[in-house]
């Protein structure tokens, strides 16, 4: 079977069907976490009969696959995260709602996931022209999860017998990136993200006399406000640190002033030398301000998911062959990175590769006013499918063919 672009997009669409089938079967039923057994049976019957080597997690639903070619060479990884986000689904479009109350696949890993799949079909069809070895790794847990971390702590790396040369993965857009359009850019793509957690605790009283309380809810309050002007003073605005305070939390009743008060933020970061340095600033300033205002507090920064760094190369490689399947004009260059963050970094950290955005908002949607991914109304179209799985393959096929 021939490997070149014709024959690859040309393969990839007559698995538009099947591809597009189970994109939605996945959609119907939407997991959380790493726990993702409904996901990972649907997975395991698409695969069936591909003679991959195929190995489960052990902490987690994942799901690695390894095609070996029929002569030795280098390794190539191709990623598909399968969780879902705990949302109430409330767009309307032609893909079967989730049949589970409060979960949806809102980001569209339903799709990374066929994709995944419809690249798998490509390449064991054309095993008897490949030199090396390709890995599949469907992951569970990107959501918060860190589902990478685990998949690399169970040896997702040595799946093959030999460390990965070059590493790949998809991300759909509901808006922002004109639909069938791939964008990527080189270096840090997105942020790190990391959780600061902070409790303020005084001393609770009556609302008319705060003098005879010590009130944390001012005293927390001047830390949210201090921290936005840290932000701008301590660090470079050319690399910019984004914290937001998502929850916040004191009192029960308007004349009752509370012992404690707690608030959530998350703190973005855009190189390894910020992320290092945020840490100490924040709980620097929080613990001077509650000393300063007599409180006790405990604060915590935990790190999540590290900067997805893109190799220039692999990117380079990227736009190259995507002009070769689907035309120039079917790759823009992203011109700043994204805060979102991305466990694929982890893997970015060891393996030379590239993460690539997609565009797949549906028929009558304006991407610069659709809903984006992460909304109850998110919505992604079908017919981006082939592509890219196309892209996967061919990408693998670089390195192996």
């Amino acid at each position: 079977m021939s490997n070149d672009a014709a024959a690859v997009t040309a393969d990839a669409q007559e698995l538009a069907p099947e591809l597009a089938e189970l994109r939605r079967a996945i959609h119907r039923e939407p997991e959380l976490g790493l726990e993702l057994p409904r996901t990972q049976e649907k997975v395991l019957g698409a695969l069936d009969g591909l003679g991959l080597e195929l190995t489960l997690g052990k902490a987690l639903n994942s799901v690695t696959g390894v095609l070996r070619g029929a002569r030795p060479g280098p390794t190539v990884l191709l990623r598909g995260d399968m969780d879902a986000l705990p949302l109430r689904e409330t767009a309307v479009h032609d893909v079967q709602v989730s049949r589970f109350e409060g979960v949806m696949h809102a980001c569209g890993h339903d799709l990374h996931t066929s994709m995944l799949v419809g690249a798998a079909r490509l390449l064991t069809a054309r095993r008897e022209s490949l030199a090396g070895n390709v890995v599949f790794m469907f992951q569970p847990g990107e959501e918060g999860e860190d589902g990478a971390g685990h998949m690399l702590a169970e040896g997702l790396l040595d799946a093959s017998g030999a460390k990965p040369d070059a590493a790949y993965a998809l991300h759909v857009f509901s808006n922002q990136v004109p639909r069938g359009v791939f964008t990527a850019k080189a270096g840090p793509l997105m942020a790190s993200c990391a959780d600061l957690r902070v409790t303020v605790r005084g001393r609770g009283g009556h609302g008319s006399m705060p003098y005879r309380a010590n009130d944390p809810i001012p005293a927390a309050c001047e830390m949210v406000t201090a921290i936005q002007t840290a932000v701008t003073r301590k660090f470079d605005i050319f690399d910019p640190v984004v914290v937001t305070v998502g929850s916040f939390h004191g009192g029960t009743k308007e004349n009752i002033i509370p012992e404690t008060v707690h608030f959530d933020a998350t703190v973005r970061t855009f190189s390894q030398a910020t992320q290092e340095k945020v840490r100490p600033v924040l709980l620097g300033l929080i613990e001077g301000i509650a000393h300063a205002h007599g409180l006790e507090v405990d604060a915590s920064f935990a790190g999540l998911y590290p900067v997805t760094v893109n190799d220039a190369a692999a990117v380079d490689t990227v736009q190259r062959t995507v002009g070769e399947l689907f035309g120039e004009e079917r790759f823009e260059r992203l011109p700043n990175p994204l805060a979102g963050a991305e466990d694929f970094s982890r893997v970015l950290q060891r393996v030379p590769g590239a993460m690539v955005f997609l565009g797949a908002a549906i028929d009558g949607r304006d991407v610069d006013t659709a809903p984006s991914n992460h909304s109850p109304e998110a919505a992604f179209d079908d017919g981006v499918l082939p592509d890219g799985a196309a892209l996967l393959a061919r990408l693998a096929l670089g390195h192996v063919a």
